[in-house]
């Protein structure tokens, strides 16, 4: 059984994926919100927010974070800084998630851009079983208007299956937990971790493989400008070394957070 949304009748076998569930395509912040409450995922705090509990992993994985290694990309990444994966131990838990996805009552579809420049954003689709890791994704990522929706065409996927984990003898992996980038296709495979930051992140990182190759230069930062709009300042760090903190300064006008090019 499939939802209607202003491209018609959802389908998501272009992607390889049939749902035999009801698939929640575009779905509004609000019916993310009641639909995460109701079936348990989290619990609504003083003030309204929703807060859940992201189980063993509190942060991202990048000891479970692989790159897959193909033809077309292997020349241009710097192996040494990170994880590889064979081709086929890809295609072994893109099955995985798949199969789990295909077998849920309910799969959600955000179709969002990442990036607020036209010329510089990427279109992401991400398709997940669980509705707060869906609204984490909208919120986190660029709504598309009804008429961009009507003719979106997604030039990353994320396939998100928190629940499923992978079996590092015949998989490749180092442990459970696996977040893996095809960087031909654009494609990503999360599982074994609830923290939804691994969507963001996955998605950052088609960014860093693709507008360098426009001359764009991706960067880990905040940014904030003078009320005069003549002085702009970037804060560069790890984090949790402050970029949010320093760049909310009452006296200066807030760019954005945490990644800008």
């Amino acid at each position: 059984m499939t939802t209607m949304d202003v491209r018609g009748r959802a389908d998501l076998s272009v992607h390889g994926l049939n749902p035999a569930g009801r698939i929640v395509w575009s779905p509004t912040t609000a019916v993310l919100y009641e639909h995460a409450v109701k079936r348990g995922d989290g619990r609504i705090a003083e003030g309204g927010p929703l807060v859940v509990d992201t189980g063993k992993h509190t942060g991202r994985s990048p000891k479970d974070k692989f790159i897959v290694r193909e033809p077309s990309s292997e020349d241009r990444i710097w192996w040494e800084g990170n994880n590889e994966l064979g081709e086929e131990n890809f295609e072994k838990l893109r099955d995985k998630v798949v199969a789990f996805l295909e077998h849920q009552e309910i799969v959600y579809v955000v179709d969002a851009f990442a990036g607020a420049d036209p010329a510089h954003r990427i279109a992401v689709r991400v398709v997940t079983d669980r509705p707060y890791h869906a609204l984490f994704a909208k919120t986190l990522f660029i709504d598309p208007t009804e008429a961009e929706l009507k003719d979106f065409r997604p030039d990353a996927l994320v396939l998100h299956a928190p629940e499923v984990e992978a079996d590092p003898a015949t998989e490749g992996t180092r442990t459970g937990t696996f977040v893996v980038l095809h960087p031909a296709r654009a494609e990503l495979v999360v599982g074994g971790t609830f923290y939804a930051g691994e969507i963001k992140k996955s998605i950052f990182t088609v960014l860093n493989d693709r507008l360098p190759l426009e001359g764009v230069l991706p960067m880990h930062c905040s940014a904030n400008v003078s009320q005069d709009g003549h002085n702009v300042a970037i804060f560069f760090g790890l984090s949790g070394t402050g970029k949010t903190t320093l760049s909310a300064d009452p006296s200066r006008l807030l760019i954005g957070d945490d990644e800008h090019v």
